[in-house]
């Protein structure tokens, strides 16, 4: 039943296929993956991933993992999954920290939901290539949530 869920909340956003992620999921945790193009190169000579697509995907990491902890919330009430969606968390500031160049491989990225309240939740995203303990860029964003979310 929530894989069904999850495949459906992701279906549901088509820069994620655009860009190339997926995502792995266990649990309420989600772990995404950009897989590697070479259309997602921004500097040919290093070679070194976009900023812009490794910021998306940070981005699309944790709208995701807000979106996904709100259809299990629904699952557990309801005790199975009735096909609906809250409308997604609109992103109110996202700052990124680009911590050294994306090599031309996949990426991996976890968010880690800080604070979420009635409104607006507090979010911090890191993606990493080869070890999690070395991520390549992180960033911090303020989600604003749908109205009647649960908190």
């Amino acid at each position: 039943m929530s894989d069904a869920a999850f495949e459906a909340l992701t279906a549901k956003i088509p820069y994620i296929a655009f860009l190339g992620v997926d995502f792995e999921r266990r649990g309420d945790e989600v772990t995404g993956r950009l897989a590697y193009s070479d259309r997602l190169i921004g500097n040919p000579m290093l070679p070194a991933l976009h900023g812009g697509a490794t910021g998306a995907f940070l981005e699309i990491t944790a709208l995701t993992s807000l979106a996904w902890l709100r259809v299990l919330e629904r699952i557990d009430g309801a005790g199975e999954w009735d096909g609906a969606f809250d409308p997604q968390p609109k992103t109110v500031d996202f700052s990124i920290d680009y911590l050294r160049s994306g090599k031309p491989q996949d990426a991996y990225a976890r968010a880690v939901i800080l604070r979420r309240g009635r409104r607006v939740a507090n979010v911090r995203v890191e993606a990493w290539q080869e070890e999690r303990s070395r991520p390549f860029v992180a960033a911090h964003g303020h989600f604003l949530l749908p109205q009647g979310a649960k908190a």
